[in-house]
């Protein structure tokens, strides 16, 4: 069974041509680069090929080549097929920042790369979580309903922080580790988030969104709902966007294993100081 056709992967790769010809806007995918490359150094192991998996710009191959801990990185661009066309156990590390979000059958790209990496290879990877844009989102949502009564898809249902381990485990990923961040952008008004969405080439691309204009009342009542609800004290708006980090390994003999049930040589009753029951007996109550 084929996965969903959520995005217009064409229109993104549009979307990503028109940002670079504006001139782009790389603050967040700069941070989320340099993070990585944090997260990466704390792992005390090298990674001989390398291999980053969408990543818009080459922002995060910069970053890392700068750091010293690769000898090379090779970039898989994610077409729109989302086939990657890589060889099987070719590589120690893959890596990805902000481009998972935008798969249609993330999944299975979890799969391929798994694929891709020999055992005892590693996944790093951060995309867009579900909170990301929430005012916006609001914002719209509440604009459309006044003057048009009802709401179309404008911005991309981002994965839950609670699906991606089940993912990666469903992918065949070990040891897989999942946490998120929060980064809080300010403007000085909503229109301002909106040219950096342009530029980052992060507006709308659902293949369900509404295909007629965006009539001016709805886009003027959602900035001014949004300055209402998300404004600070000094006027400016707030701008939410939550990275997911998600990391994983290739199941190799060296890693560390679950214990075989039954196999403790330490009882927990002792442990905790405390007589052990049967599942089936209840403790005993005593009355004064």
């Amino acid at each position: 069974m084929s996965a969903p056709t959520i995005f217009d992967r064409a229109l993104l790769r549009a979307r990503h041509r028109r940002a670079a010809a504006q001139g782009p806007a790389t603050f967040l995918l700069d941070r989320v680069a340099a993070d990585l490359a944090e997260r990466l150094a704390t792992v005390k192991r090298g990674f001989a090929g390398a291999i980053d998996i969408g990543t818009p710009t080459d922002a995060l191959r910069r970053v890392l080549a700068a750091s010293g801990q690769l000898a090379s990185i090779t970039e898989a661009p994610l077409g729109d097929d989302e086939v990657l066309q890589l060889p099987e156990d070719g590589f120690d590390l893959a890596v990805s920042a902000l481009a998972l979000h935008y798969v249609n059958d993330l999944p299975g790209v979890l799969a391929q790369i798994r694929r891709a990496l020999k055992p005892d290879g590693l996944l790093l990877a951060a995309l867009a979580g579900g909170d990301t844009l929430t005012e916006l989102r609001q914002a719209f949502a509440r604009a459309e309903s006044e003057i048009e009564g009802g709401l179309s898809p404008r911005i991309a249902p981002f994965t839950d922080l609670r699906d991606i381990g089940a993912l990666m485990q469903r992918a065949g990923f070990a040891l897989p580790v999942i946490d998120s961040d929060r980064i809080v952008v300010r403007y000085d008004q909503a229109l301002a988030l909106m040219n950096d969405l342009r530029r980052m080439g992060a507006t709308n691309m659902l293949t369900e969104r509404r295909r007629a204009p965006l009539r001016r009342a709805t886009l003027k009542r959602a900035v001014e709902i949004y300055g209402e609800q998300f404004a600070d004290a000094d006027g400016r708006v707030r701008a939410t966007f939550e990275i997911i980090w998600l990391s994983g390994w290739v199941p190799h003999a060296s890693q560390q294993q679950p214990l075989r049930p039954g196999s403790a040589k330490t009882r927990l009753a002792d442990a905790l100081g405390v007589e052990e029951k049967s599942a089936g007996e209840k403790p005993s109550s005593k009355r004064s």
